[in-house]
This record gives C-alpha cells, structure tokens and sequence, in this order.
C-alpha cells in the first residue's frame, strides 16, 4: 500500500454494513486463538474509529473556513490542510477495511513478490434530500400527488447511501452503474436544458479532499462514474499477481478503469472538481493503461519457459519491459505538467518515477540474458537487431550491426548489465528519498531482489584479465504482443428498473414534454365500433378518429393517448391488452382518461385542443416503449438559470 495515495477511499466506510467480518474466520484455525485475535482486532477497530471521528472534525472545521474566507492565500493554506487531512483519513479508512476483512489481516495476501499498485480513492460526497424537489416537481409537472411516492423516493436515497461505501469486489461496482443508471433514468425523465432539480450536489476532490457544489445533476452522474473507474483500480490492486488468473484480472480492472477515466472526460467537462478536470482524468488513463502493460509484463513473466536460456523468450520479455518503462516515463511527463502537479500525491509521482526506472532496468538485465546464454540461430540474431537496432537493421546493410563472436557479444551483454544495475540503484534511491515508500517493504524486496540478480550475473561475467572497457549498450526498443485496450464500463449488463415506472413511460411523461389531462371521457359502441383507431405500446395511441362518430363526439383527437380505462390506468399497457379491454365492453360503453401533448409555448388546461409534437408520434415503434432510452449527457454546467421574463410576455416555463 501506498500511505499517501488513499488506496482506501470511501468504500472502507467507518459506518457501513461489513458482512465478511461474521465469517471472517478460516476452517481449522484454533478457535480460543481466533477470540482472542478477535479481541485485539476490536481493539484497534476502536482506536482507527476515535482517530477517523477526530479527522473528520478537523476536516469540518477546515471546510468552514475554506467556505468563509476569500482571502486567497488562506484559502490556499486550508485547501493544503484539506489535502493532508483527506489523505489521513483515507488511509485510516483504508486500514479498517483491511481488518474487516479478515481476522488473519496481518498475513500476506499474495504468495510472490510483485511491485505495489497505484489504486485511486472515491470520491465522498454528504447525505442528500431527494423529497422536496421530486415531490414539488411530480405535483407541479406531472400532476400527480407528490406525497405518494414517499416509497420510491426513499428507495432512491438508500440506493445512494449505499453507494457511499461500496464493497471493493463486482458487488461493489454492479451498486454503482445501478445507481449510475437510476442517475440516467433521472435525467430524462426530470431535468430539461432550462431547469435543473434545484438539488445542490457536494462531493469531495478525490485528489485534494477539497470540497466541490455544484446543482446539475450531471456533476452527480460524473462523480459516480469517476467512482466506478477508481474501484476498478481498488480491485486491480488486490488480485493477486502470483498466478496468471490474478495478472488477467489486475489487466482487465486496469483497463476498465481506464476506459471510465476515458468516458468521463469525452462526456462531461468544466467540472468544478480538479480531480475531474480533463488533464487530471488523461494523467489517469495513461496511469491506468501503464499499469495494465506492467501486469501484462508480469503474467509473461510467470510461467517458466521450457528451455531456461530461451534466447526468443528473453527478448520478448526485453521488448515488454521497454514498452512499460516508456509509459511510465510518459505518466511521469503527464504528471509533471500543470494543473496536474499542483494536485497529484508525492508519492505518486515518486511511485511512477521508481517504476519507469525499475523496467528499464529489467529491460537491460533480459537483454544481456539473452546476448550471454549461447550463440544464437539466424532468426534469434536477426530478432536481436530488431530489438536492438529497430527499423535500421533490414533496411540499412552498412549501418551498426550486432556482434556474433561469443566474446562481443559477453561484452555487450556485460555492458547492458551494468545499465541494468545502474537502473536499479537509481531506483532504490528514488525509492529511499520519498517519505511514503519507505515504508512500503515490498517494493525494497522488490527492487532488492532485481538489484542482486544482475549483480550475481554481472560477477559471472565479470573476468579477472578482462581490462577493455564495456561498449555502451544500446538501447532497446519497446514492444508489445499485448497492448491493452481502453474499455469502458459494461453498465449494460446491469439491468434496473425504473424507480419511478409509475409515472408512466419517458417517451411522454418526462420533464421535457407538456401534456393536458382529458376525462373521463365517456365513449358508447356504435354500429361501426367506438370510432377510432389505436396503434403502439405504453401508451396505447389513438392513431385516427373517424368524423360524426361516438368517439368524435365525446371529444376524443388524434395523438392522444389513453392512460386510463375504465377508472385502471393502462400507461403501460401493451396494445393487445388495450383492445381485449375494449372488446369486452357492453352496450353501457366505456370510460376512458388520456392526455394530450402540448407546444412547448402552451400551459397544460390551457388552449385549443390539437395534436401536437407529430414527430414525436411519428418516431414511435410498436412494442418498443418498455425500454426507457437515457438522455445523451450534456456538459457539467450546461444548465442554465431561467431568465426574468415580463409576466404579459415571453415564453412560459415549465410549471
């Protein structure tokens, strides 16, 4: 674990559900032991609580005054304070949910020794009423009593608690693209380009822990989406990467991270959150793509290959470890540029800088394996130029050339060694300067482990008559047979249902259309039938109403739609259930409510009765209703306030 790149995040809730603790205990262990470890794990559970409680008071105290001044370099000060402060609390939060986990939180959750991961913490955001606006709007906009869908709104505010600590494993990601899709129902069912749900949303920098507002509920579907890439990198960093099943799972949660880090910045902009800013999210999907090649590096590293000096092998091995140091080295750019610098952990650009120094190290060490382990066939010579000499080696016959004498190509071997061990004593220093890494062990071994490699094989190379200085080693080209792929989240395999279905279907009864409720409206069957004619589903259309009929004298137009029959609201009905429910009338006739679409310009009760938003209707496919479609997302401010109008005149707005 990185100290200061708070692995931890939200999903390590103080307060949340934790229900591996009940079961946390293994088969076999000794039971009196596993009480008392029990014992000391609720006695440090207690101590992290008093320390998160303490934390989060300072951080209330910091945000007060980062609210109340406008003195700029105060301001400055606490936004600092907010930093040090969230990353405190992050790790606190962190190590609580280490110990929830399992009793046996002390012992190693990996069987080798792999190079730590750069996970990234959720975004935290405070408690939020729903009721007030939905219930203003649904009786304001839809006409319908507020005050009954008490049940759904709450079911939309535990959905979002939840999601404020969610577990680090798929169940933890299905609850956030359930929420994030509950957030795209929202959107095109309540909020139009000139009205926003007049909710202020609050969420906390992920970087910084600076405190960002902001009242578009496009902020809100941001931050979860940024929510979703950053567990993906929680759950990336915990596989183990000792076996090749763990490494494919660390690539594929990498590269899913990668690709919400891609969305979010192609789909939202101007966010007030500079953890949200698109430099931020690029330096994100560019770390998240480098650490998808390194585990792509380390599960071609896992399996032994059947010959131990394959000359092939170790050059491919070469060539994949010049493609992770140069990413790294491009992350290490990235991270470099302003604004991105101002708001990146120390640690992680330390991190970043050691690992591009670490591969281009391993890139050396595998190259002199493979230059110093036999001669090799013409295609492993002819692989060498390409690996050390590029493009030029086919193409250029009197440019530089490889050497095929054994004692060359020891000296050439000798000299990418001793760049190999440069490498790595760079990076043990890099690794000694920062704070934080000091206390990672595991990247000591690590980097311990691959310093001494190369300085065992350098002494058996090493000769006592050997007085002629090594070449320089080229350098080596970076390749890969694997690069990974941005991929965005899957939230199609997440199917929910629309919180608040009984509204009726988005295609009419959203905030963006304007109907007038019609009836009962009450039809009798003549010689001919009631006289009109339906078409679609949910709701059911009248396509055609013939003049001089029953239906034309009870009031009923073409374009509305029947939402009610006989006192049973059918908006979802399908066509079929529409017209049995109309053939089973008597002679008594039947009773119907529909509605009608209105101009934009027009109040709903107001007006001539017409048909209105024909390519709406026109747009309508039978039997495709069911399935609501999510508004395409607009920018984070790409709301605006509603200008003043003159009461006589102007557009009205939608009540």
């Amino acid at each position: 674990m990185i100290p200061e790149e708070r692995r931890g995040g939200p999903g390590a809730g103080e307060d949340g559900p934790q229900p591996q603790a009940a079961g946390s205990i293994r088969k076999g262990c000794d039971s009196l032991g596993a009480q008392t470890q029990c014992g000391r794990l609720q006695s440090r559970r207690a101590r992290i609580h008093q320390q998160i409680n303490k934390e989060l008071r300072m951080r209330t105290g910091a945000e007060n005054l980062y609210r109340a001044t406008s003195n700029a370099r105060v301001r400055e000060t606490v936004a600092l304070e907010l930093s040090y402060v969230n990353s405190s609390l992050q790790l606190l939060k962190e190590e609580l949910e280490e110990l929830n986990c399992s009793v046996d939180a002390d012992g190693p959750e990996r069987a080798g020794i792999t190079v730590p991961m750069i996970p990234l913490g959720l975004k935290e955001t405070t408690e939020l009423d729903w009721s007030t606006a939905l219930k203003e709007l649904i009786s304001g906009h839809f006409g319908e009593d507020g005050a009954s869908y008490e049940t759904e709104i709450r079911e939309l505010t535990d959905l979002r608690q939840a999601t404020r600590t969610p577990s680090r494993n798929e169940s933890g990601l299905e609850l956030l693209m359930a929420y994030y899709n509950q957030l795209c129902l929202l959107d095109a069912r309540f909020v139009t380009p000139a009205r926003s749900l007049g909710l202020l949303f609050h969420w906390y920098d992920s970087l910084t822990g600076v405190p960002a507002q902001q009242r578009a509920l496009a902020f809100e579907k941001g931050s979860v989406l940024f929510n979703i890439g950053a567990l993906h990198t929680q759950i990336g960093a915990r596989q183990d990467r000792s076996c090749p099943e763990g490494t494919s799972r660390a690539v594929e949660a990498f590269q899913r991270a990668a690709g919400a880090f891609s969305l979010l910045r192609e789909k939202f902009s101007r966010a007030p959150s500079p953890d949200m800013s698109p430099a931020s999210l690029s330096m994100l999907e560019q770390l998240m793509t480098a650490q998808a090649q390194e585990c792509v590096f380390e599960g071609l590293s896992l399996p032994a290959p059947a010959a131990p000096h394959d000359c092939l092998a170790q050059l491919h091995l070469a060539q994949e470890a010049a493609q992770v140091a140069a990413q790294y080295e491009l992350v290490c750019r990235t991270m470099a540029q302003p604004p991105v610098c101002s708001c990146v952990p120390f640690a992680w650009t330390t991190l970043v800088h050691v690992k591009a120094k670490h591969f281009r190290a391993l890139a050396h060490y595998h190259a002199a394996v493979a230059f110093c382990d036999g001669p090799p066939a013409e295609a492993e010579h002819r692989a060498l130029e390409q690996v050390f000499l590029g493009a030029q080696a086919p193409s250029e016959p009197g440019g530089p050339a490889l050497p095929r004498e054994r004692e060359e190509r020891r000296k050439l071997g000798k000299a990418h060694l001793k760049r190999a061990i440069l490498g790595q004593e760079e990076a043990l220093r890099l690794h000694a300067v920062g704070r934080a890494l000091r206390r990672v062990d595991l990247l000591q071994a690590v980097l311990g482990q691959a310093l001494r490699r190369s300085l065992t094989r350098y002494s058996e190379l090493d000769l006592e008559d050997d007085f002629f200085e090594a070449t320089e080693a080229p350098d080596i080209q970076p390749k890969t047979h694997q690069r990974p792929e941005v991929r965005a989240p899957s939230f199609s395999r997440v199917k929910v249902a629309d919180i608040f279905h009984r509204l009726g279907p988005l295609s009419v009864f959203s905030a963006k259309n304007r109907w007038r409720l019609v009836g009962p409206v009450h039809v009798t069957r003549g010689e001919g039938g009631f006289g009109f004619t339906l078409r679609g589903d949910s709701p059911v259309l009248i396509a055609a109403v013939i003049p001089g009929s029953h239906a034309a004298a009870a009031g009923l137009q073409e374009g509305d739609y029947i939402v009610s029959v006989n006192g049973q609201p059918c908006k979802w009905w399908k066509h079929a259930e529409v017209v049995a429910q109309l053939k089973g009338v008597g002679e008594e006739g039947v009773s119907l409510q529909v509605v009608t679409l209105l101009p934009s310009a027009e109040l709903p009760g107001t007006g001539d009765r017409r048909p209105a938003l024909r390519g709406l209707l026109r747009n309508q496919k039978e039997g495709d209703w069911g399935t609501p479609v999510p508004a395409q997302a607009r920018p984070l401010l790409g709301w605006s306030r509603k200008a003043k109008r003159d009461k006589t005149g102007g557009r009205l707005g939608t009540p």
